[in-house]
């Protein structure tokens, strides 16, 4: 006869809970905000799917605060996410990369003691060529002395952040997150509309396999950056010659980096001196998620994470994924060696 051997079936909310019962002070209000961002994703995963048939691709001839023109399920990403979130008690303020100001909490309902900030949807010029997009999300825990949430809440170092992940919606619908106690993926099987434990404790592999950089802007890259990208091509240093793949999609390049290793750039640039990627929304997440699963994140001066955010919307220069690699970054860029360099 044929033995078995038994699987243990893990849900998120399982597994939410199962971390939280570690913690006997845990009031549960950050394990709520984890279960909304959940739901949330599967409606936006729901409507991502359908894009093609709805109406839902293309343009809404508007555009956000950084004047990028938006995608019709940027827009109603963002409604989903504040629509789940608003109302829950655990919140006390919301910052969108589509908004321009803090997002309150609507009058009448209670205010919590976190705030959260988040990407709605990462990626969302490629949607109508059926690229993986992505949702990034961030959770700090609220400083300040009111009832309702201030900017200084939201202004918050990364090493501030108390949870974060990211969704990325492919040809699986997939969240990662991390509550510093390690990165952990849950894949969404459709069939029962749950997230399931697939990924957990993931690491991402110390020396890269990928580098994801667009070469378009190379003509205005300064020299030490020129130098760094001829290393992870094998063309100096003796380094490892790296396999290029770029989508162009944040959540997409960076999920690929962390499970197979590499290293995604995105340095400034003659044209844009301050980076492109927004620090709150996108660098802050992914960089302590990778710094959980063994990575780093550097912004071509210092460690992301130790960045004193100034602003909202504030831009960022990115190196982030094997540490290797971000090491190698560190030393060609700062003139500091940092562990194995390159």
């Amino acid at each position: 006869m044929v033995q078995h051997t038994p699987t243990s079936v893990v849900t998120i909310d399982r597994y939410i809970i199962e971390q939280e019962r570690l913690y006997p002070e845990a009031t549960g209000e950050l394990s709520g905000i984890l279960y909304d961002v959940a739901l949330a994703a599967k409606m936006i995963a729901n409507k991502v799917r359908s894009a093609g048939l709805a109406d839902i691709l293309g343009s809404n001839e508007s555009q956000n605060v950084q004047g990028e023109v938006q995608a019709k399920l940027d827009v109603l990403s963002n409604e989903i996410i504040i629509k789940a979130m608003d109302h829950g008690g655990r919140l006390c303020a919301m910052a969108s990369e589509e908004e321009p100001d803090i997002i309150p909490i609507p009058d009448g309902f209670k205010c919590g003691k976190y705030v959260l900030l988040f990407d709605p949807l990462d990626g969302s010029s490629n949607i109508d060529v059926n690229v993986p997009v992505g949702t990034i999300f961030s959770v700090l825990r609220k400083t300040s002395s009111g009832t309702r949430g201030e900017m200084s809440d939201l202004l918050q170092p990364g090493h501030q952040q108390v949870a974060a992940g990211y969704v990325i919606y492919g040809s699986s619908t997939m969240l990662v997150y991390t509550t510093g106690q390690g990165a952990h993926g849950f894949t969404l099987d459709p069939s029962i509309g749950e997230f399931l434990l697939s990924h957990p404790n993931i690491r991402i592999p110390d020396s890269g396999r990928y580098l994801s950089v667009n070469d378009s802007y190379e003509q205005l890259w300064d020299e030490n950056v020129k130098t760094l990208m001829r290393c992870y091509r094998g063309l100096e240093r003796d380094h490892k010659a790296l396999s290029v793949r770029y989508v162009g999609s944040l959540v997409a390049d960076f999920h690929r980096n962390l499970l197979g290793g590499g290293v995604f750039a995105y340095p400034a640039n003659a044209k844009r001196k301050l980076g492109k990627l927004r620090l709150l929304y996108e660098a802050n997440p992914l960089a302590f998620i990778v710094e959980q699963a063994g990575g780093a994140a550097y912004d071509g001066t210092r460690r992301v994470m130790d960045v004193q955010p100034t602003e909202l919307h504030q831009r960022t220069p990115l190196y982030i994924g094997s540490k290797r690699e971000v090491d190698l970054a560190t030393e060609l860029l700062s003139g500091v060696a940092v562990g194995v360099g390159g």
